[in-house]
């Protein structure tokens, strides 16, 4: 029996560089997966949708989002499309986790002296408050200097505050890829030293490859094999035709 696919799906940008970064990921996944069918989603911006992209496969489905953290677009849009189907279960975001901090320590290998200001792009879900704070905690772990958090948006401290409070500091951008909250991190950090995203546009970082491995892999067993017979039984069920885009 096939192995359920896997849907991964991000956010989306309309910066062409940090596009191909995150397709570049979901390559270099598909490649450690070669059983498993590979699929690309978006909730904003660039196609296919993740909704559309769902309806058009059958059978078992994982989707991963390609989400640092929880919020709107994981409990909302991601849990809301899997709702009606048995055999189709969301995994969960990527961070907070020590293989990113592993990454993000990379980034700040030339800066080891300095202490650190963690920029996270901010949701109003309470929910990716927990997941920034504890991003900030394993990054400490990782680093054994002080980090501080900072907002891109939606929350307190915000960028340039903490960046007054900490002169010192250098700035490391929390985020997947580049894009529109890459940019903002550059215009406010204007001067000092600012990391590269997760994705850096080079190379996929081993630990980021691994990390979408394991939440397929998390999620597929919680799916299990009753959902997923259960799943192959409604779709050979369908008429011919039904189903497809």
């Amino acid at each position: 029996m096939a192995r359920p696919t896997l849907l991964a799906v991000s956010h989306g940008t309309d910066d062409v560089e940090g596009a191909r970064a995150i397709a570049d990921l979901v390559v270099q996944v598909a490649a450690r997966l070669p059983d498993v069918e590979v699929r690309s989603a978006f909730v904003d911006v660039q196609q296919p949708d993740a909704p559309g992209a769902l309806a058009a496969i059958e059978g078992p489905v994982v989707v991963v989002p390609l989400l640092l953290s929880s919020g709107f677009h994981v409990h909302h849009d991601l849990h809301g499309m899997v709702a009606d189907r048995i055999d189709a279960v969301v995994a969960d975001p990527l961070g907070p986790d020590p293989r990113l901090a592993q990454v993000l320590a990379q980034r700040l290998s030339g800066a080891s002296d300095h202490p650190v200001i963690l920029a996270v792009a901010g949701s109003r879900d309470p929910r990716s408050l927990t997941d920034a704070e504890g991003m900030a905690t394993q990054l400490h772990a990782q680093l054994g200097r002080p980090v501080h958090l900072a907002y891109l948006a939606a929350r307190e401290p915000d960028l340039p505050t903490t960046l007054a409070a900490h002169p010192d500091a250098v700035v490391s951008t929390y985020l997947l890829a580049r894009g529109y909250f890459f940019d903002l991190a550059v215009r406010h950090s204007a001067g000092r030293s600012l990391t590269l995203p997760l994705l850096n546009g080079i190379s996929v970082p081993e630990p980021l490859i691994a990390l979408v491995v394991a939440r397929y892999e998390e999620a597929a067993a919680e799916l299990g094999g009753d959902a997923v017979q259960a799943g192959h039984a409604v779709h050979a069920a369908q008429p011919c035709g039904a189903g497809a885009v």
